[in-house]
């Protein structure tokens, strides 16, 4: 099958917003000779023709910031699964998140699972995912970040800087870090943590203004960062902290690491896998809750480590690209009972 292929994504067109991993995956597959790209609308996803759509984060399908909103979003989801039933059109799934989100609606949770059970093909994003039993799938490796923050200037590392940066959510636990940074730094002078981020809810900001105090060695910028913002959080730190209560796949390491800067994560299988892949000294694991020796501990390393350049392994965009024609080609035969593609073997 070498026919021209359309790829409905699930994200509209970008703003200022969006997650750099969709907008670099849409650029690079747009690069692709025959493949074409549309993003997302109500009347482009019911009336268009595509030959699949491929969904990123299927509860954003299913939520709206009203009643109303929700229930016409709802309404609208399930007659686009009838109407790609119908038509053959395979649903094509990136398996960001491996459990469904938390405090939800029955009804959200019965969509999303009819949803699963429509899917066609998973991406995978790291080898530890768990899948449905006999679910086609393809590895494809979360790509880095280097391009995307290359034009942005770098700023000076600040000795003794802890810091973290991303969207603040209560599983991700900076309450935890900001807890475990005053504990280290009434023990250890020289120390500072700058968070920068919007929290999710209103009371999570003010929980979070209200452990950092009013010294000035803690930096709180809590709103939606810009790539120049993210970056002065990133390379001004002398060790990322992501103090994540759950982490599965995480950009934000990703985009750390592709700074060039140490990070100190939770330690789980995906970890220790990436720890491995980029090299001795830039990652560095945390057990259970974050406290202060964990904080130090890692510094302490950190600035022990004899660190070569950051090595990845198969996170190129152009391959990545290559890899995601082949699992929508891989996912239009399966469901229209023709023959499949080769794929080729990771690299």
């Amino acid at each position: 099958m070498s026919g021209h292929l359309t790829v409905l994504q699930q994200f509209p067109v970008p703003r200022p917003t969006t997650n750099p991993y969709l907008v670099m995956l849409a650029d690079h597959l747009r690069a692709v000779p025959g493949v074409s790209v549309q993003n997302f609308s109500w009347r482009g996803a019911l009336l268009g023709r595509y030959d699949a759509f491929h969904i990123h984060w299927p509860e954003i399908l299913v939520s709206g910031h009203t009643p109303l909103k929700q229930f016409l979003r709802q309404c609208l989801t399930v007659l686009l699964v009838i109407r790609l039933a119908i038509t053959r059109t395979p649903i094509v799934r990136t398996v960001h998140n491996v459990e469904l989100p938390q405090g939800i609606s029955r009804v959200e949770v019965a969509l999303l699972r009819f949803i699963d059970r429509r899917t066609d093909f998973r991406i995978t994003l790291n080898e530890t995912t768990t899948l449905p039993e006999n679910q086609p799938s393809l590895l494809i490796p979360h790509g880095h970040y280097r391009e995307w923050f290359a034009r942005h200037p770098r700023a000076a590392q600040q000795d003794g800087r802890f810091g973290y940066f991303g969207l603040i959510r209560r599983y991700k636990g900076v309450e935890t870090l900001i807890e475990a940074f005053r504990s280290a730094a009434a023990t250890t002078r020289g120390l500072s943590l700058r968070v920068g981020g919007k929290p999710s809810t209103t009371e999570l900001a003010d929980t979070l203004t209200a452990l950092a105090g009013e010294g000035d060695d803690v930096l709180l910028d809590l709103h939606f960062l810009g790539d120049d913002e993210l970056v002065d959080i990133a390379t001004s730190s002398e060790l990322v902290v992501l103090p994540y209560r759950f982490m599965h796949n995480s950009g934000s390491t990703l985009a750390a690491l592709s700074l060039d800067r140490p990070v100190l994560v939770p330690d789980n299988a995906v970890n220790r896998l990436l720890e491995a892949e980029v090299g001795p000294g830039w990652v560095h694991r945390f057990s259970g809750e974050l406290d202060a020796e964990a904080l130090l501990s890692a510094m302490e390393h950190v600035r022990a480590s004899a660190r070569g350049p950051v090595t990845f392994i198969d996170r190129d965009w152009d391959l990545g690209a290559a890899r995601h024609v082949e699992a929508y080609r891989r996912a239009i035969a399966a469901r229209r009972g023709t023959p499949a593609p080769t794929v080729r073997a990771a690299r």
